[in-house]
Protein backbone atom coordinates (compact mmCIF):
# COMPACT_ATOMS: atom_id res chain seq x y z
CA UNK A 1 0.00 0.00 0.00
CA UNK A 2 1.22 3.28 -0.70
CA UNK A 3 1.16 5.44 2.39
CA UNK A 4 3.41 7.78 4.18
CA UNK A 5 4.00 8.41 7.77
CA UNK A 6 5.54 11.54 9.13
CA UNK A 7 7.00 9.39 11.89
CA UNK A 8 9.30 7.65 9.48
CA UNK A 9 11.87 8.81 7.10
CA UNK A 10 10.79 7.30 3.82
CA UNK A 11 7.65 7.31 1.95
CA UNK A 12 4.28 5.62 2.51
CA UNK A 13 1.82 1.96 3.38
CA UNK A 14 0.94 1.68 1.41
CA UNK A 15 1.57 -0.14 3.80
CA UNK A 16 4.02 2.02 5.36
CA UNK A 17 1.69 4.27 6.75
CA UNK A 18 0.18 6.55 4.52
CA UNK A 19 2.34 6.85 1.71
CA UNK A 20 0.48 6.36 -1.39
CA UNK A 21 3.27 6.45 -3.71
CA UNK A 22 6.21 5.30 -1.71
CA UNK A 23 8.12 8.31 -2.60
CA UNK A 24 8.85 9.66 0.74
CA UNK A 25 9.12 6.54 2.71
CA UNK A 26 6.33 5.00 4.60
CA UNK A 27 3.09 3.81 3.43
CA UNK A 28 1.06 6.85 3.30
CA UNK A 29 -0.84 8.92 0.94
CA UNK A 30 0.95 10.79 -1.69
CA UNK A 31 1.19 14.45 -0.81
CA UNK A 32 0.60 15.27 -4.47
CA UNK A 33 -2.99 14.22 -4.27
CA UNK A 34 -5.47 17.01 -4.60
CA UNK A 35 -8.68 17.57 -2.70
CA UNK A 36 -11.02 17.11 -5.65
CA UNK A 37 -13.90 14.73 -5.32
CA UNK A 38 -14.43 15.25 -1.61
CA UNK A 39 -18.10 15.53 -0.86
CA UNK A 40 -19.29 18.83 0.48
CA UNK A 41 -20.58 19.22 3.99
CA UNK A 42 -24.02 17.80 4.41
CA UNK A 43 -26.77 20.13 5.57
CA UNK A 44 -27.31 20.06 9.27
CA UNK A 45 -30.19 18.01 10.61
CA UNK A 46 -32.15 18.34 13.81
CA UNK A 47 -30.52 16.38 16.62
CA UNK A 48 -33.50 14.04 16.89
CA UNK A 49 -33.34 13.16 13.21
CA UNK A 50 -29.63 12.52 13.42
CA UNK A 51 -30.06 10.25 16.41
CA UNK A 52 -32.81 8.30 14.69
CA UNK A 53 -30.73 7.86 11.54
CA UNK A 54 -27.63 6.78 13.45
CA UNK A 55 -29.73 4.45 15.58
CA UNK A 56 -31.24 2.86 12.51
CA UNK A 57 -27.82 2.44 10.98
CA UNK A 58 -26.47 0.83 14.13
CA UNK A 59 -29.47 -1.50 14.31
CA UNK A 60 -28.89 -2.56 10.73
CA UNK A 61 -25.24 -3.27 11.45
CA UNK A 62 -26.11 -5.33 14.49
CA UNK A 63 -28.82 -7.41 12.87
CA UNK A 64 -27.66 -7.92 9.32
CA UNK A 65 -26.36 -11.36 8.48
CA UNK A 66 -24.21 -11.55 5.40
CA UNK A 67 -23.29 -14.61 3.45
CA UNK A 68 -20.64 -13.68 0.92
CA UNK A 69 -18.05 -15.79 -0.82
CA UNK A 70 -15.09 -17.12 1.18
CA UNK A 71 -12.15 -14.77 1.43
CA UNK A 72 -14.07 -11.52 1.52
CA UNK A 73 -17.26 -12.52 3.18
CA UNK A 74 -18.25 -11.05 6.48
CA UNK A 75 -19.16 -13.55 9.17
CA UNK A 76 -22.42 -12.89 10.99
CA UNK A 77 -20.55 -11.73 14.09
CA UNK A 78 -18.65 -9.25 11.92
CA UNK A 79 -21.74 -7.54 10.54
CA UNK A 80 -21.63 -5.02 13.38
CA UNK A 81 -17.89 -4.40 13.04
CA UNK A 82 -16.62 -1.02 11.98
CA UNK A 83 -13.47 -2.65 10.63
CA UNK A 84 -12.23 -6.19 10.19
CA UNK A 85 -8.50 -5.56 9.94
CA UNK A 86 -5.68 -3.24 10.88
CA UNK A 87 -2.45 -2.56 9.00
CA UNK A 88 0.93 -2.42 10.71
CA UNK A 89 3.77 -0.75 8.89
CA UNK A 90 6.83 -1.88 10.77
CA UNK A 91 9.59 0.64 11.42
CA UNK A 92 12.15 1.05 14.16
CA UNK A 93 9.78 3.17 16.23
CA UNK A 94 6.87 0.74 15.90
CA UNK A 95 8.31 -2.69 16.63
CA UNK A 96 5.95 -3.55 19.49
CA UNK A 97 2.36 -2.72 18.45
CA UNK A 98 -0.36 -2.39 21.08
CA UNK A 99 -3.93 -1.28 20.56
CA UNK A 100 -7.61 -1.84 21.30
CA UNK A 101 -8.58 -2.20 17.65
CA UNK A 102 -10.46 -5.40 18.48
CA UNK A 103 -13.16 -3.19 20.05
CA UNK A 104 -14.00 -2.08 16.51
CA UNK A 105 -14.31 -5.71 15.42
CA UNK A 106 -10.77 -6.11 14.11
CA UNK A 107 -9.48 -9.68 14.01
CA UNK A 108 -7.09 -9.48 11.04
CA UNK A 109 -3.61 -7.98 11.04
CA UNK A 110 -1.98 -6.99 7.75
CA UNK A 111 1.76 -6.62 8.22
CA UNK A 112 3.15 -4.23 5.64
CA UNK A 113 6.41 -6.11 5.27
CA UNK A 114 8.77 -8.37 7.18
CA UNK A 115 11.86 -7.01 5.42
CA UNK A 116 12.47 -3.55 4.04
CA UNK A 117 15.54 -2.18 2.27
CA UNK A 118 17.30 -5.48 2.82
CA UNK A 119 16.78 -5.54 6.59
CA UNK A 120 14.65 -8.37 7.96
CA UNK A 121 12.36 -8.49 10.99
CA UNK A 122 12.40 -12.29 10.78
CA UNK A 123 15.51 -14.35 11.61
CA UNK A 124 16.75 -17.05 9.29
CA UNK A 125 15.88 -15.45 5.95
CA UNK A 126 19.47 -14.83 4.92
CA UNK A 127 19.06 -11.06 5.17
CA UNK A 128 20.57 -8.57 7.60
CA UNK A 129 18.56 -8.78 10.82
CA UNK A 130 17.08 -5.63 12.35
CA UNK A 131 18.49 -4.46 15.68
CA UNK A 132 15.11 -5.19 17.27
CA UNK A 133 12.53 -7.65 16.05
CA UNK A 134 8.83 -7.93 16.95
CA UNK A 135 7.60 -10.26 19.67
CA UNK A 136 5.67 -12.37 17.20
CA UNK A 137 4.48 -14.80 19.87
CA UNK A 138 2.89 -12.01 21.90
CA UNK A 139 1.33 -10.51 18.79
CA UNK A 140 -0.18 -13.87 17.84
CA UNK A 141 -2.13 -13.83 21.12
CA UNK A 142 -3.73 -10.44 20.47
CA UNK A 143 -7.44 -10.45 19.63
CA UNK A 144 -6.76 -8.09 16.72
CA UNK A 145 -4.23 -10.53 15.22
CA UNK A 146 -6.20 -13.76 15.10
CA UNK A 147 -5.50 -13.92 11.36
CA UNK A 148 -2.30 -12.45 9.98
CA UNK A 149 -1.56 -11.53 6.39
CA UNK A 150 2.24 -11.46 6.29
CA UNK A 151 3.92 -8.77 4.21
CA UNK A 152 7.05 -9.89 2.41
CA UNK A 153 10.03 -7.89 1.09
CA UNK A 154 9.69 -4.23 0.18
CA UNK A 155 11.46 -0.92 -0.21
CA UNK A 156 10.67 2.43 1.34
CA UNK A 157 11.15 4.15 -2.00
CA UNK A 158 8.46 3.19 -4.49
CA UNK A 159 10.48 3.87 -7.63
CA UNK A 160 13.32 1.68 -6.37
CA UNK A 161 10.90 -1.06 -5.35
CA UNK A 162 9.34 -1.19 -8.79
CA UNK A 163 12.77 -1.35 -10.44
CA UNK A 164 13.81 -4.23 -8.18
CA UNK A 165 10.76 -6.49 -8.25
CA UNK A 166 12.79 -9.52 -9.32
CA UNK A 167 15.09 -9.19 -6.30
CA UNK A 168 12.18 -8.46 -3.97
CA UNK A 169 10.31 -11.57 -5.11
CA UNK A 170 13.46 -13.64 -4.44
CA UNK A 171 13.79 -12.13 -0.95
CA UNK A 172 10.08 -12.74 -0.39
CA UNK A 173 10.45 -16.43 -1.13
CA UNK A 174 13.07 -16.67 1.61
CA UNK A 175 10.89 -14.77 4.07
CA UNK A 176 7.91 -17.01 3.37
CA UNK A 177 10.06 -20.03 4.16
CA UNK A 178 10.75 -18.73 7.69
CA UNK A 179 7.21 -17.57 8.40
CA UNK A 180 6.59 -15.90 11.77
CA UNK A 181 4.92 -17.86 14.59
CA UNK A 182 1.44 -16.46 13.97
CA UNK A 183 -1.72 -17.78 12.34
CA UNK A 184 -0.82 -17.01 8.74
CA UNK A 185 -4.00 -16.30 6.77
CA UNK A 186 -2.23 -15.03 3.66
CA UNK A 187 0.72 -13.16 2.18
CA UNK A 188 1.17 -9.64 0.90
CA UNK A 189 3.68 -8.45 -1.69
CA UNK A 190 4.36 -4.81 -0.72
CA UNK A 191 5.20 -3.20 -4.05
CA UNK A 192 2.21 -0.96 -4.60
CA UNK A 193 0.47 -0.72 -7.92
CA UNK A 194 -1.15 2.19 -9.73
CA UNK A 195 -1.89 2.97 -13.40
CA UNK A 196 1.14 5.27 -13.72
CA UNK A 197 3.42 2.21 -13.37
CA UNK A 198 4.01 1.58 -17.05
CA UNK A 199 5.73 -1.78 -16.59
CA UNK A 200 3.38 -3.14 -13.92
CA UNK A 201 2.40 -6.13 -16.08
CA UNK A 202 5.93 -7.51 -15.64
CA UNK A 203 4.96 -8.26 -12.05
CA UNK A 204 2.23 -10.71 -13.05
CA UNK A 205 4.38 -13.76 -13.93
CA UNK A 206 6.77 -13.09 -11.03
CA UNK A 207 3.97 -13.47 -8.49
CA UNK A 208 3.68 -17.16 -9.41
CA UNK A 209 6.72 -17.83 -7.20
CA UNK A 210 5.01 -16.56 -4.05
CA UNK A 211 2.70 -18.54 -1.71
CA UNK A 212 -1.08 -18.25 -1.69
CA UNK A 213 -3.39 -16.75 -0.62
CA UNK A 214 -1.56 -13.70 -1.99
CA UNK A 215 -2.52 -10.03 -1.94
CA UNK A 216 -1.23 -6.81 -3.48
CA UNK A 217 -2.34 -3.21 -2.97
CA UNK A 218 -3.61 -0.76 -5.55
CA UNK A 219 -4.26 2.97 -5.59
CA UNK A 220 -5.24 5.45 -8.29
CA UNK A 221 -2.98 8.48 -8.35
CA UNK A 222 -4.01 9.34 -11.90
CA UNK A 223 -7.74 9.19 -11.10
CA UNK A 224 -8.53 7.03 -14.11
CA UNK A 225 -11.69 5.78 -12.38
CA UNK A 226 -12.71 2.46 -10.89
CA UNK A 227 -13.82 0.74 -14.08
CA UNK A 228 -10.69 1.66 -16.00
CA UNK A 229 -8.50 0.61 -13.08
CA UNK A 230 -10.31 -2.73 -12.79
CA UNK A 231 -10.08 -3.50 -16.50
CA UNK A 232 -6.37 -2.68 -16.53
CA UNK A 233 -5.67 -4.97 -13.58
CA UNK A 234 -7.71 -7.74 -15.15
CA UNK A 235 -5.40 -7.78 -18.19
CA UNK A 236 -2.34 -8.91 -16.25
CA UNK A 237 -2.92 -9.62 -12.54
CA UNK A 238 -3.14 -13.39 -11.82
CA UNK A 239 -6.70 -14.49 -11.14
CA UNK A 240 -5.78 -15.95 -7.75
CA UNK A 241 -4.26 -12.74 -6.38
CA UNK A 242 -6.40 -10.42 -4.25
CA UNK A 243 -6.40 -6.63 -4.17
CA UNK A 244 -6.35 -4.19 -1.27
CA UNK A 245 -7.73 -0.90 -2.62
CA UNK A 246 -6.33 2.18 -0.90
CA UNK A 247 -9.28 4.52 -0.61
CA UNK A 248 -7.39 7.82 -1.09
CA UNK A 249 -9.37 9.64 1.60
CA UNK A 250 -6.25 10.29 3.65
CA UNK A 251 -4.83 12.58 0.99
CA UNK A 252 -8.18 14.01 -0.12
CA UNK A 253 -7.91 12.21 -3.46
CA UNK A 254 -11.59 11.29 -3.12
CA UNK A 255 -14.38 10.96 -0.57
CA UNK A 256 -15.82 7.75 0.89
CA UNK A 257 -18.69 7.53 -1.60
CA UNK A 258 -16.33 7.70 -4.57
CA UNK A 259 -13.99 5.19 -2.91
CA UNK A 260 -16.91 2.79 -2.45
CA UNK A 261 -17.66 3.14 -6.17
CA UNK A 262 -14.07 2.13 -6.94
CA UNK A 263 -14.43 -0.95 -4.76
CA UNK A 264 -17.69 -1.85 -6.47
CA UNK A 265 -16.08 -1.52 -9.90
CA UNK A 266 -13.15 -3.68 -8.84
CA UNK A 267 -15.54 -6.29 -7.43
CA UNK A 268 -17.61 -6.40 -10.62
CA UNK A 269 -14.53 -7.15 -12.70
CA UNK A 270 -12.27 -9.13 -10.38
CA UNK A 271 -14.84 -10.74 -8.12
CA UNK A 272 -15.79 -9.54 -4.65
CA UNK A 273 -13.78 -12.21 -2.85
CA UNK A 274 -10.62 -10.63 -4.30
CA UNK A 275 -11.31 -7.08 -3.10
CA UNK A 276 -10.73 -5.51 0.31
CA UNK A 277 -10.46 -1.84 1.27
CA UNK A 278 -7.72 0.07 3.04
CA UNK A 279 -9.34 2.93 4.98
CA UNK A 280 -6.71 5.63 5.36
CA UNK A 281 -6.87 6.81 8.96
CA UNK A 282 -4.69 9.87 8.48
CA UNK A 283 -4.92 13.35 7.00
CA UNK A 284 -2.38 15.97 5.85
CA UNK A 285 -1.35 18.33 8.59
CA UNK A 286 -0.41 21.98 8.34
CA UNK A 287 3.29 22.40 7.69
CA UNK A 288 3.69 18.99 6.07
CA UNK A 289 3.44 15.38 7.10
CA UNK A 290 0.35 13.62 8.36
CA UNK A 291 -1.80 13.43 11.47
CA UNK A 292 -4.33 10.93 12.70
CA UNK A 293 -7.82 11.38 11.29
CA UNK A 294 -10.51 12.44 13.72
CA UNK A 295 -13.52 10.28 14.42
CA UNK A 296 -15.67 12.70 12.40
CA UNK A 297 -13.34 12.17 9.43
CA UNK A 298 -12.84 8.42 9.71
CA UNK A 299 -16.32 7.19 10.66
CA UNK A 300 -17.91 8.15 7.30
CA UNK A 301 -15.29 6.01 5.55
CA UNK A 302 -16.04 2.98 7.68
CA UNK A 303 -19.80 3.40 7.28
CA UNK A 304 -19.53 3.79 3.51
CA UNK A 305 -17.59 0.53 3.09
CA UNK A 306 -20.07 -1.69 4.92
CA UNK A 307 -20.20 -5.08 3.23
CA UNK A 308 -16.48 -5.12 2.43
CA UNK A 309 -13.62 -6.24 4.61
CA UNK A 310 -12.00 -2.99 5.75
CA UNK A 311 -8.47 -2.53 7.10
CA UNK A 312 -7.35 0.57 8.98
CA UNK A 313 -4.14 2.15 7.83
CA UNK A 314 -2.24 2.27 9.91
CA UNK A 315 -3.09 1.14 13.41
CA UNK A 316 0.12 1.76 15.41
CA UNK A 317 0.76 5.15 13.80
CA UNK A 318 -2.74 6.64 13.56
CA UNK A 319 -5.46 4.68 15.34
CA UNK A 320 -4.97 5.34 19.03
CA UNK A 321 -7.02 3.94 21.90
CA UNK A 322 -8.65 7.35 22.23
CA UNK A 323 -9.68 7.35 18.57
CA UNK A 324 -11.24 3.90 18.96
CA UNK A 325 -13.29 5.11 21.91
CA UNK A 326 -14.35 8.21 19.97
CA UNK A 327 -15.47 6.13 16.99
CA UNK A 328 -17.63 3.91 19.17
CA UNK A 329 -19.08 6.90 20.99
CA UNK A 330 -19.94 8.71 17.75
CA UNK A 331 -21.45 5.56 16.28
CA UNK A 332 -23.82 5.20 19.24
CA UNK A 333 -25.16 8.74 18.98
Amino acid sequence: MDFKTDCVKRVRLPLRLPSYPLQNQTLMPDERYTAHGVAGKAPEEPDGTRRRLMGATLLTMLTSLTSLTPGCALESDEAASLAQGVVWQIDEDHIDPHGNWDKLGVRDLLVQWTAVDGVSFLPGAGLALAGRVPDWTRIADERWARNVIVGLAGRFDETTARAQIVDLVAQSERLAAVRPPVHVAGWYFPVEIDPTWVDAAQLGPLLAALPRPLWVSVYDRANVGGRTLAKWLDTWLPKDVGVFFQDGCGVYARGPTAAREYANALSETLGKSRVRIIAEAFRPQAGGGFRAATSAELLPQLMAYKGYRVYLFDGPHYVSAELVVALLKDLSR
